[in-house]
């Protein structure tokens, strides 16, 4: 066998004078060659990358055992200066080893141990010398095991040992490697400025989407960095688009990008499941048009001008999210209902209607509420942008931007964006027709996940179990739980990023759609938390679909960055028990920070908090339209489930710009004790809440436990409390 790393070079083509009988006799010999092999053998593949490292020591906070897996060459474990010394690997299942390659930086070990566990107790000798060379070394190790651990005895040098990478070879028996990065798919379409026909392609999907509410079309428009002029990107349903830039002036469009509601006589409150990301825009008017409801965003938008987020005539507009942009004009909210921005720069905001919230925004107006109704925060606590495509040095990667505390403002406007950049190979790029058990082997190789646009089902639990995965959806991804099953659960580990995706409900009930940590998880992810953004769920409304919780998040630390939870109230599929779901979002997890939060129409609770230290910036909720009477949603001696319920245990609480809404349109006599529930204690404390009875179609006694004015008669007027206790 030739040494590890020997190209063999391939045997002699035949000449031009080959004769038929010399090839023939070379063709049966290949044929009968085939014939007896044996089946192949799963090729083996790095097993190591990104999987949990911990070592014995680490000489400083730049040197941890983490770096010794992670890809990156100019990054490194070093120890303490001592014997002995240690680093393992956990690879989350047995593999059958192959190879272990070491990369020492000077600092080497002389004399060392590779070792193989199946427990990460009881360890077994795999490799041993006492003469080790240092530099890049390539051993043969074979075995069976799930931990592996380079154990050194002796030093080279008077400093610790030191290993840039730490790689182990093997397999798992899920067949042979995947590959990653590729082509992104028919419904990606890419433009740069030379490309023809951009407005025609944006017309053409945008004819197909813009009434295709519960449709299976998905689409991603993406623009590599330059210019574009005279464009009108019109945004239906299910449909992102996106600049390729790491800033989003790299990226301009002389025009704009337009959400209209023509297709519904002017009305705006059903414009979901749409983003902008990553443009510069100069619209032609002056003025761009947003005229969004839920699960809309738009992020990294650099508009030169003012935003128009109602539709034309100024018709009813319900609720969207503005993230780390800059709007260099005034804002004109006119009829939206409610809106949050988060860590942005506008030039000014004009009207407020219910409930108009402000985190890290300058030029934001001063807090106000309750009227105008403005909530303004000075800054985001933590914060932490959705990961995004880029095209730079001629290919694809993914930026992973860093995390922040206390922000203000963009990331982009004064500087370059701190983050990572990955490149799309270690991406298992994920097509439609795609087996949730492929989707799982990618992620055991140590591969993150792009969603192309498209509707997947799956009938397992996509399982995220390494730091650091991420998992991103282009162009509204949807993904179909099968027989009953939770679409995706992410382990107790840090800094899994889940962004741009859609999880629809299937018929057979599911216990739950998405997980965040398993039970009674403890870790402490503070300083590299799990984000979940621009995820939404839905439960019925494409057709009969049933979970009994829709996002579960148990991990401490979690970031929840804009979500819409909806159970349909319209749609196919719809009724009180057809599309039954008893909660839209229970947190269990401590120091849990909801920035966006909408979540609409559930059985029961809408919002159950167990965790402490809990912490939400923007609520929005509307309670189930289809409650057939009272009965069917007393709570014990409550009338009415909360909207937003804080659980009795719970001692350190706050929230600020809440909103529940009422519309009891099978039964409108029904009443609600309150739209929130908390226990009273000084250190759970809510900050600008209101309840509305839209049209009279049902009426809240009290706005939280029993505090603030009963809503009254058919006029939809809030009733609000500034401050609580």
């Amino acid at each position: 066998m030739p040494a590890a790393g020997t190209r063999l070079a391939p045997p002699p083509r035949p000449g031009p004078r080959a004769t038929a009988a010399v090839l023939v006799t070379a063709l049966l010999a290949g044929l009968l060659a085939l014939v007896a092999a044996p089946p192949a053998a799963a090729a083996p593949v790095l097993l190591s990358q990104g999987r949990p490292a911990t070592a014995s020591s680490q000489e400083n906070g730049g040197t941890p055992a983490s770096a010794a897996v992670d890809g990156d060459p100019a990054t490194r474990w070093s120890s303490a200066f001592a014997d002995p010394q240690w680093i393992q690997v956990d690879l989350g299942a047995p593999a059958a080893l192959s190879r272990v390659d070491l990369r020492w930086e000077t600092a080497h070990a002389k004399a060392y141990r590779i070792e193989l566990s199946t427990d990460g107790t009881t360890w077994t000798t795999a490799y041993s010398t006492a003469n080790g060379p240092g530099g890049d070394e390539s051993l043969p190790v074979t075995g069976t095991a799930r931990y592996v651990r380079v154990y050194g005895t002796a030093r080279a040098t008077a400093w610790g040992y030191s290993l840039w990478e730490f790689q182990v070879h093997g397999t798992t028996g899920t067949g042979p490697a995947l590959p990653g990065g590729g082509d992104l798919g028919p419904n990606v379409h890419v433009f740069d400025p030379s490309t023809p026909g951009i407005q025609a392609k944006l017309d053409e999907v945008f004819a197909q989407q813009e009434s295709a509410q519960f449709g299976s079309g998905r689409h991603a428009f993406l623009f590599k960095p330059g210019t574009y002029n005279g464009l009108n990107a019109q945004l239906g349903f299910y449909t992102q688009i996106a600049g390729l830039g790491l800033r989003p002036d790299d990226t301009t469009v002389n025009g704009d990008v337009t959400v209209d509601a023509g297709w519904f006589n002017g009305n705006a409150t059903q414009n979901f499941w749409r983003g902008a990301e990553g443009l510069a825009l100069n619209p032609v008017n002056g003025t761009d048009r947003w005229a969004v409801a839920q699960a809309s965003s738009f992020r990294r938008m650099h508009v030169k001008g003012g935003l128009n987020l109602a539709p034309s005539g100024y018709g009813w507009a319900s609720g969207g999210y503005i993230a780390d942009s800059k709007v260099d004009g005034q804002i004109g909210n006119y009829s939206q209902q409610q809106w949050y921005t988060r860590d942005s720069s506008i030039g000014g905001w004009s009207n407020s209607v219910w409930n108009q919230v402000f985190s890290g925004t300058e030029g934001a107006p001063a807090q106000a509420f309750p009227e105008p109704r403005y909530t303004t925060l000075d800054t985001t606590p933590v914060s932490r942008e959705k990961p995004y495509l880029i095209w730079e040095d001629n290919q694809y990667k993914v930026f992973s931007p860093a995390r922040r505390t206390g922000a203000r403002g963009t990331t982009w406007a004064n500087g370059t964006p701190q983050g990572e950049k990955i490149p799309l190979s270690r991406f298992y790029v994920v097509r439609p027709g795609t087996t949730a058990a492929t989707v799982n082997q990618a992620l055991d190789q140590g591969l993150h996940l792009l969603f192309t646009p498209g509707v997947y089902h799956v009938d397992r639990t996509i399982t995220v179990n390494r730091p650091g995965t991420i998992v991103l959806g282009l162009g509204l991804a949807t993904i179909v739980p099968d027989n009953g099953v939770t679409a995706m659960r992410v382990a107790d580990v840090d800094g899994v990023r889940l962004a741009g995706f859609l999880i629809d409900a299937g018929q057979v009930n599911s216990p739950s759609l998405l997980e965040v940590g398993p039970q009674n998880a403890s870790a402490d992810h503070a300083a590299d938390p799990t984000t979940v953004q621009d995820v939404y769920f839905r439960v019925g409304g494409a057709g009969p679909g049933r979970a009994t919780v829709a996002l579960v998040v148990n991990n401490d630390d979690t970031i929840v960055d804009h979500t819409w939870v909806w159970r349909a109230d319209h749609g196919e599929g719809v009724g009180w028990e057809t599309n039954r779901a008893d909660y839209g979002v229970r947190v269990y997890g401590d120091d849990v920070l909801a920035t966006g939060l909408f979540v609409e129409h559930f059985n029961k609770y809408d919002v159950e908090w167990f965790g402490e230290r809990g912490r939400t910036i923007f609520f929005q909720n509307e309670k189930a339209y289809d409650a057939p009477n009272q009965a069917a949603v007393q709570d014990g001696p409550h009338k009415g489930y909360a909207a937003y319920r804080v659980d009795d245990s719970v001692t350190t609480h706050e929230g600020w710009g809440l909103g529940s809404y009422c519309y009891y349109n099978v039964d409108p006599t029904i009443r609600q004790d309150h739209g929130f529930r908390a226990p009273v204690r000084p250190g759970v404390k809510f900050h600008d809440l209101l309840v509305v009875s839209l049209g009279g179609n049902g009426q809240y006694e009290h706005v939280i436990n029993d505090v603030g004015a009963p809503t009254s008669g058919t006029a939809t007027v809030p009733s609000t409390v500034v401050s609580y206790p």
